[in-house]
């Protein structure tokens, strides 16, 4: 039977902290039955978040250089590490060669390249000639609004933004995992006509494998001085463009006689400016708990907390705002596009506006217990309806194997 071999670039590895690490991993094992289809995944040898296939269960190591995993081949590649931010780049382009490279060393034709962000667009289309010429296509995963991270400078931002334009134009297809940034995509590149498809991030409702009672959620608890449905919890990367000003300075505000526990990356310098104009420090209830990379401790806490805060504002479908929602009762959102096309009427939503998720917080720490509960299941239910990965895995099925139909997908 003929089969489909899709090459996916852009990921640093497979089931690593990261969304395009966890949509490999829940793919291939959602497709690991798949006849249909074979994968080829790029995987980072070395350097910042680099793949060690002995974590990931299911991995079989082939040499030092490849792995497989269920029906996916897995290839290493090495960067430079002195190129410093420049690595990403690299990293996409050596992939990229590579699977031209096995293409042609296996003589596999008509292959796809689904390529994961949009950081070489500057080089794409002598890339994007090479696999039309093996009958292939190239599709490109657009993620969010990269160029517009604080932390990047103006230059940076200025490539971001260039290389995206340029990757929507030489793609054969986008496939945005976010409504609001499919109508982004067409409208601000209208003068290229993408071709466009949606299909979303996946989560999962299925409850923690830890008990309530077990060792190493509660002496986390105690660790954080922390109890159980008595914290309001915040899930992020530690950047201005998660708003942790807001939410921690209008949680400040607030009433409420619950902690709230952050658990996100160290940034000792933003740490320090936040401190200077909030004095959060002399607040007891404001905890930085440090990150948590045990996903079963993780989706415990987020069950036990009282309720989630998300101010992510930059981006599309947020795997943290999915996890929540699958996990956490009530979930108060910033209020712009991107959530509140996830949440909808599931979730709570908030403004930056002076004193808006103070009173908000304030409102919930009220709710009875029927109320928490109704939100809690409208969630849940959201995420079945929405966004379950035999959901998004069956989508990339269509997807994959009617390449030749792309029309029909859109």
């Amino acid at each position: 039977m003929n089969f489909q071999h899709v090459f996916i670039i852009g990921a640093k590895g497979i089931g690593n902290y990261g969304g395009y690490e966890t949509f490999l991993q829940k793919l291939i094992e959602y497709h690991q039955n798949n006849k249909k289809i074979k994968y080829h995944i790029a995987c980072k040898a070395n350097g910042q978040g680099f793949m060690d296939e002995h974590k990931l269960p299911g991995a079989v190591t082939v040499d030092d250089r490849h792995f497989t995993y269920y029906n996916a081949d897995c290839f290493k590649i090495d960067i430079p590490e002195k190129l410093g931010p420049a690595q990403a780049i690299y990293y996409d382009l050596a992939a990229l060669k590579e699977c031209i490279k096995q293409c042609k060393k296996q003589n596999i034709n008509n292959p796809i390249v689904y390529i994961l962000a949009c950081r070489i667009g500057p080089f794409m289309g002598k890339y994007v000639q090479k696999i039309h010429e093996l009958g292939g296509k190239v599709f490109v995963n657009p993620d969010g609004h990269e160029w517009k991270r604080a932390k990047w400078s103006k230059p940076v931002r200025w490539y971001w933004k260039t290389s995206e334009a340029l990757m929507v134009k030489k793609a054969d297809l986008l496939v945005c995992d976010s409504v609001n940034i499919e109508k982004y995509i067409k409208h601000e590149y209208s003068k290229y006509t993408p071709k466009t498809t949606y299909i979303a991030y996946g989560s999962d409702v299925f409850p923690s494998e830890l008990a309530d009672d077990s060792d190493i959620f509660v002496n986390w608890l105690s660790d954080k001085g922390l109890k159980s449905f008595n914290y309001y919890l915040i899930v992020g990367r530690f950047v201005p463009e998660n708003n942790f000003e807001t939410m921690i300075r209008e949680f400040m505000k607030s009433n409420s006689k619950k902690d709230l526990a952050i658990i996100t990356t160290r940034d000792d310098a933003f740490l320090s400016e936040l401190n200077q104009k909030l004095n959060f420090k002399q607040d007891s209830r404001i905890k930085f708990v440090g990150t948590v990379y045990n996903a079963e401790l993780l989706k415990k806490i987020r069950e036990n907390a009282y309720g989630y805060l998300h101010g992510h504002s930059v981006g599309g479908t947020n795997p943290s705002l999915l996890e929540a929602l699958g996990s956490t009762k009530l979930n108060l959102l910033l209020n712009i596009g991107f959530n509140e096309e996830v949440g909808k009427s599931a979730a709570l939503y908030w403004s930056k506006e002076a004193g808006n998720l103070a009173n908000l917080i304030n409102r919930v720490d009220n709710f009875s217990k029927t109320e928490i509960d109704q939100f809690g299941e409208k969630a849940k239910q959201r995420i079945k309806d929405a966004y379950s990965w035999q959901y998004i895995a069956d989508c990339y099925d269509k997807l994959f194997y009617n390449v030749d139909k792309i029309k029909e997908v859109q």
